[in-house]
């Protein structure tokens, strides 16, 4: 998650869920944003305020400073200043294509904790049957100019271990601060997502210690099945809530058909079973719209932008875009800005090319904007009004 909420009670925010889902209409008004041209009047001004090699995720502590992971299997704090401290005691990760060190996120509890929980490809043992998405957590020890994780446990993995790429790795947490989302990829084995015994192609909800909340949709059938939230996701690297209360993801599709879901508990989002794309090979992929039993996404892209990081918008710089999701574009190599209904509905509303390739994108508490580039000299980038 990339921006702060304010804690409600538990039930609340689980019925907040239930009833977006008891209220969705039955088949999503499907709009393809893929040809959409990029805005010349760029509305802010971009600040380099450091680089990374090939950063992955950023996420706001409190006081202001930033945490920012670099794939290879680097974990740094950088001041808005640009003054980076790396972090000691990161686990061994499979950094290979498009696996390795990704998501990391502040504890809703940071203040009493100062726990911050990440995910990465966890390697087998000796570099050998391939790699799992592992979920951890562990405590930020500062000392002086030394920072270090302390007491890192992995609370999840997904078993077993294999070959693939689109590992996913998104953490958001409940607006509530007590259950945290999880997204999974499906690794390139498409046929995975459509298993329920397999944590591929998957949302997980989970307690904060990782263990699986008694209200999930198929809580009492254990295993992989009682952790599932949604099933039926390709490549899904943008996991958020919405002010209201609803949970928004962005996923990759193959050739064309990139996605922006509402996602709603217990339903099956359809990969590979249908999709607004095609496969890579030319093969044709049934289209959303021959199969109303699976949800369809509110947006697709074809063609696609390859939509990374995903935060909305609460800040007082762009007063225009509050309530608004920002979407980072890897191929589009820019910025999305997605408009919202209010009842479940959304469109794309604009985007600015940047000419740089937009892994994440996290909103600070004075407003501002801040992206991380994919690339070997990635820049730390923030944005503020022109």
């Amino acid at each position: 998650m990339k921006a702060f909420f304010l804690r409600t009670a538990g039930s609340v925010a689980l019925a907040a869920l239930l009833a977006a889902a008891a209220h969705a209409p039955e088949a999503a008004a499907e709009t393809n944003a893929g040809l959409r041209r990029p805005n010349p009047d760029q509305p802010f001004v971009a600040k380099s305020v450091a680089t990374f090699a090939f950063p992955w995720a950023i996420a706001f502590l409190p006081d202001g400073r930033l945490l920012v992971t670099e794939k290879a299997g680097r974990l740094f704090i950088a001041t808005q200043q640009g003054k980076k401290q790396e972090v000691s005691g990161v686990p061994e990760v499979e950094y290979r294509g498009q696996n390795g060190f990704l998501d990391v996120a502040v504890s809703p509890r940071f203040a009493s904790d100062s726990t911050i929980y990440f995910t990465f490809s966890e390697p087998g043992p000796g570099g050998r049957g391939g790699s799992s998405l592992a979920l951890a957590r562990a405590r930020l020890a500062e000392s002086g100019d030394a920072a270090h994780l302390d007491g890192l446990a992995v609370i999840w993995r997904q078993e077993p271990k294999g070959q693939g790429g689109q590992p996913g790795g998104i953490i958001a947490f409940a607006p509530d601060g007590r259950h945290l989302f999880l997204t999974s990829g499906d690794r390139q084995r498409p046929q995975t997502a459509q298993d329920p015994d397999q944590a591929l192609g998957k949302v997980l909800r989970l307690n904060l210690d990782g263990s699986t909340p008694d209200d999930n949709p198929l809580a009492a059938a254990g295993g992989v099945r009682a952790q599932t939230w949604s099933t039926g996701h390709r490549n899904p690297y943008g996991l958020a809530f919405a002010p209201d209360g609803r949970l928004w993801l962005d996923e990759m599709g193959p050739r064309g058909g990139d996605e922006l879901n509402l996602i709603l508990p217990g339903r099956n989002y359809g990969w590979p079973v249908v999709s607004n794309g095609d496969n890579y090979n030319g093969a044709p992929i049934p289209r959303h719209a021959t199969r109303p039993d699976f949800e369809a996404p509110v947006v697709y892209w074809t063609p696609v932008i390859a939509p990374a990081g995903l935060a909305f918008y609460a800040g007082d710089m762009f007063p225009a875009w509050r309530g608004s999701a920002l979407i980072g574009g890897l191929v589009q190599r820019g910025l999305v800005r997605i408009a919202f209904d209010g009842k479940g509905g959304a469109d794309e509303a604009e985007r600015w090319q940047l000419g740089h390739r937009i892994r994440d994108v996290a909103v600070a508490s004075d407003g501002a904007v801040w992206l991380i580039e994919d690339e070997s000299e990635g820049r730390l980038l923030r944005l503020t009004p022109r």
